[in-house]
């Protein structure tokens, strides 16, 4: 904790801050500016976390706070904590957030009870659907940040209908989408798919979702789905831990045509996705990564935070029951991106970000 000083901090704690922080502190890197990474311990095996710093070459983190798992509560208020005593020692002059996990909403209510600056890279996604730990997050991580990082042009609307706009919110693009530009070349599928012992056609799954597997009624209708999705082709599935135990209980074994795995690490992770014919997934930035890609991705929601997928790429929102249908459209080439792609996915958000933080 006292290796923390004055200057910039970076708050990252989970697989999704890693792939957006990289480019940001890359940017700040090169200008030469002070700064420091904590990791809050949010994700903490190799897999979700080691990984990442290696492959990214993110800076050794300067703290580990070694939160770890939890229940929303006890996380968050464990994070409060340790965020508090690290903020009061550094006495930072900025902390920056991503995203919209527990660590970011964490940091942004210390932040302002300690009256420090906080920015927030990713603000303004809005899913509407306040039954999401996430949708919270976001909100409050918004109303207590300045300025706001905004990824995609609904951002700065979604903003405005909650009376923030201004020099306060300020469109960058999508940092997430540096990391996949920069890292193009290094996805190759090949290696990846003889490790694991698959060809192509396969799918690729990731759930973990708590309205898809928290509940058993809910992961039955999953494993339903996936026995669908398998009988059409081979279907590779990276399982959270998050999720794990009632999927098991539910018969995820019983599926076949399955090939569970553990966690993969972000460059063979984004290999298997290139590779695939479509992808089956309730998480958020993979509905990004696929639009880049070019990969069809049925997302197992019944909203979306990233809608411009939606508009402009390859994604499209189902319900298990609906699945196989929609695996049939996507395979027959139903789902193609259209245009270029997003404004401002170009790779250079996490410069434009850079060069806002220092002009502050």
């Amino acid at each position: 904790m006292l290796a923390l000083m004055p200057g910039l901090i970076h708050i990252v704690g989970a697989r999704p801050n890693f792939i957006k922080a990289a480019p940001v502190i890359a940017a700040l890197e090169a200008a030469g500016a002070q700064q420091q990474v904590v990791h809050t311990g949010q994700h903490y095996d190799r897999a979700m976390s080691e990984v990442f710093f290696d492959e990214l070459g993110l800076p050794e983190p300067d703290v580990n706070l070694g939160v770890g798992s939890g229940s929303h509560g006890k996380q968050t208020a464990a994070l409060l904590i340790a965020l508090e005593e690290a903020f009061t020692i550094a006495a930072p002059d900025r902390v920056v957030v991503y995203g919209d996990v527990n660590s970011t909403l964490a940091a942004a209510l210390t932040c302002a009870k300690l009256l420090i600056p906080v920015a927030h890279v990713e603000a303004g996604l809005r899913s509407f659907d306040d039954t999401m730990p996430e949708e919270i997050n976001r909100r409050v991580t918004d109303l207590l940040s300045d300025p706001l990082f905004v990824t995609a042009p609904e951002g700065e609307q979604n903003l405005a209908r909650e009376g923030i706009t201004g020099e306060r919110v300020i469109f960058v693009g999508n940092p997430m989408i540096d990391t996949l530009l920069r890292n193009l070349e290094r996805f190759d599928p090949e290696p990846v798919k003889a490790e694991l012992g698959i060809a192509a056609p396969y799918a690729v799954a990731t759930l973990h979702r708590p309205a898809n597997v928290d509940s058993p009624q809910a992961a039955r209708a999953l494993i339903d789905a996936l026995r669908a999705a398998t009988a059409r082709l081979p279907l590779v599935l990276p399982l959270h831990p998050r999720g794990r135990a009632t999927l098991e209980a539910s018969g995820l074994g019983e599926v076949p045509n399955l090939v569970v795995v553990d966690p993969l690490g972000y460059i063979d992770f984004i290999s298997l996705v290139r590779g695939a014919s479509v992808v089956i997934t309730d998480s958020g930035g993979i509905q990004e990564e696929t639009t880049v890609l070019d990969v069809p991705c049925l997302t197992l929601r019944p909203n979306t935070e990233r809608p411009i997928t939606l508009t402009a790429g390859t994604n499209r929102l189902v319900t298990p029951e609906g699945l196989a249908a929609a695996l049939d459209g996507a395979l027959a080439g139903a789902q193609t991106r259209m245009g270029d792609g997003p404004p401002g996915w170009d790779g250079h958000a996490g410069e434009r970000i850079a060069a806002a933080l220092l002009e502050r």
